[in-house]
């Protein structure tokens, strides 16, 4: 008996001990639990923000994980990529068991542009856990602050500046009719309007002996030739766009197919212009002379009020008739219209056609104040600026006063208002600034058109605003054209002058150039400095008498 009970024991103390040694095991070698990999936080130079601007182009970014990293999943598990081209190398420096990474790029980064550092889930720890989510930030490198060109006095940058634009309208003006393209990739296609800038542009060409004042007059006797016998007229007025080797009209919408009355204004502003400056009794410029003499007395000015309406109207079609139907008001662009109507020699316009269809009967009045500038007349903030520059390429601002504003006050506050606006940047558009400065219609991108301006601002700064904008803000408009030629002159400086538009905030420059923007920019300058322009066309007997009957007064009247 005592022999069995002994063995029982001894067996159950063998048991005991086997439990007792295998709990033992399971306490020295846990079961592994899963890893999270993760990013904690990234931050470019310190800045934890997703999207940064301006930064300097050999970055610090701070990549902190909650697992140490496995560097050899780096190369492929980390890219800096800009918006085109190959990525970027990095160099590495690990630090807190490599949870920490510190990378700056092998070399500097390219200025004005934008980079994507993708993290991505291919990145993983040293227990090869890949990364939980992949992540992506972005960041626009910094303006190069260094001149791209060497710095020259402030009367050989306008002159640079003017001789440079002006090769758009010579060298690049159709070689048939001699008229402007539309813009730099536009071939065959013309532009009514941007011909009566450039032929505005030849003339401050000639006095600034860039050219001849026979080629001068040579090439826009070509195109009076080209208008009188090649082109459709529509009332005496032209379309919009024509086919420069053919003189044939393209429509530049479905329905406007025919007469531009505001784009006809624009060419018999410069056509009017040139007449008074070719002025010699040389056989040429004699000849010239009556020519713009019958184009501009072909204009039917008050026909296009439509019925005798106390209002002009902007389009006719052939096919259409008044189908677009759309009334000539201010305030805009289209002051010069009622001016180039009232000033006709055989078909002008009586004074309630202006107070009625332009002034609106005083409805066009503003007169309240932004950044501590009154506005007289037009939309809040001001609109955009090329309101300020295609009627005052030919009229003169300057001490001009009617019922309604006084047109300097009018133009000088509006250009302040526009550059306070950029000044301010209350979107915060990165570039915008005291220097880099200017809205108004232009190109933008995507292949784009718009018409900046405060209350239409997408971040587009386009050179011609605050460059044809100098007679009103001098010094505005000098600090801002250095800052385009001497700082962004790398990006935005051509065979043309200046591109047509740019954007910092999210890097884009055009490579366009168009007539309408190009013109002012020389024409403006001129005024600005010698009133050139501004005297030829209120020196026309027509022009005095057509701006007295509407009620204006002014020095030069």
């Amino acid at each position: 008996m005592t022999r069995c009970f002994n063995c029982m024991y001894l067996c159950m103390l063998i048991l005991l001990t086997s439990v007792s040694c295998k709990k033992g095991n399971d306490n020295a070698t846990p079961v592994p639990t899963a890893e999270t990999f993760n990013i904690i936080s990234a931050a470019v130079n310190g800045n934890t923000a997703s999207a940064q601007s301006g930064v300097n182009p050999s970055p610090l970014i701070r990549l902190s994980f909650t697992a140490p990293v496995n560097r050899a999943s780096v190369a492929n598990g980390i890219t800096l990529t800009p918006a085109s081209g190959a990525a970027a190398a990095l160099n590495a420096v690990y630090q807190n068991g490599d949870s920490l990474m510190i990378l700056q790029p092998a070399t500097a980064l390219a200025y004005i542009s934008k980079y994507t550092l993708e993290i991505k889930n291919s990145l993983t720890s040293q227990r090869n856990t890949s990364l939980s989510a992949a992540t992506s930030i972005s960041f626009i490198t910094a303006i190069d602050s260094s001149d791209k060109f060497p710095l020259l006095t402030d009367n050989a940058l306008l002159d640079k500046v003017q001789q440079q634009t002006f090769k758009y309208f010579w060298e690049f003006g159709h070689p048939v009719s001699g008229m402007a393209r539309e813009r730099n990739t536009s071939g065959d296609l013309v532009t009514t309007g941007g011909t009566g800038f450039g032929i505005m542009a030849m003339v401050t060409a000639v006095n600034r002996n860039f050219i001849t004042r026979a080629d001068g007059a040579a090439r826009v006797l070509k195109i009076t030739d080209f208008l009188l016998t090649n082109c459709s007229k529509y009332h005496g007025a032209f379309a919009h766009w024509l086919n420069g080797a053919t003189g044939a009209t393209i429509p530049f919408s479905t329905d406007d197919n025919g007469a531009d009355l505001v784009e006809t204004s624009y060419l018999m502003q410069g056509l009017i212009t040139a007449r008074q400056y070719f002025n010699t009794t040389d056989a040429t410029e004699t000849g010239l002379r009556n020519k713009i003499n019958t184009l501009w007395n072909g204009v039917e000015w008050n026909w296009f009020r439509q019925g005798n309406q106390n209002v002009l109207y902007w389009h006719w079609s052939p096919d259409k008739a008044w189908t677009i139907n759309a009334k000539v008001s201010g305030w805009n662009e289209a002051l010069i219209t009622y001016v180039m109507a009232a000033s006709s020699n055989t078909s002008p316009i009586p004074k309630i056609v202006y107070d009625n269809g332009w002034a609106r009967n005083s409805a066009m009045k503003n007169n309240s104040i932004y950044f501590g500038y009154q506005l007289p007349l037009g939309p809040a903030l001001g609109g955009p600026l090329f309101f300020e520059h295609y009627s005052f390429m030919g009229i003169n601002p300057n001490g001009l006063t009617d019922a309604y504003a006084n047109y300097q006050t009018q133009a000088i506050n509006h250009s302040k208002i526009n550059y306070e606006y950029c000044r301010a940047n209350p979107k915060q558009w990165y570039g915008y600034s005291n220097l880099c400065w200017g809205l108004t219609a232009s190109d933008v991108p995507n292949n784009g058109y718009n018409a900046n301006a405060p209350d239409n601002d997408i971040g587009v700064i386009s050179p011609t605003a605050a460059v044809s904008s100098i007679p009103y803000t001098p010094t505005e408009s000098m600090n801002a054209l250095k800052f385009f030629y001497y700082k962004l002159g790398d990006k935005i400086w051509g065979s043309y002058g200046f591109a047509d538009a740019f954007s910092l905030k999210d890097p884009w420059f055009a490579t366009s150039t168009l007539a309408i923007d190009q013109g002012p920019i020389i024409v403006m300058i001129e005024n600005y400095r010698t009133g050139l322009l501004w005297n030829l066309f209120t020196s026309a007997p027509e022009i005095k008498n057509g701006m007295k009957n509407l009620g204006f007064t002014a020095p030069y009247l």
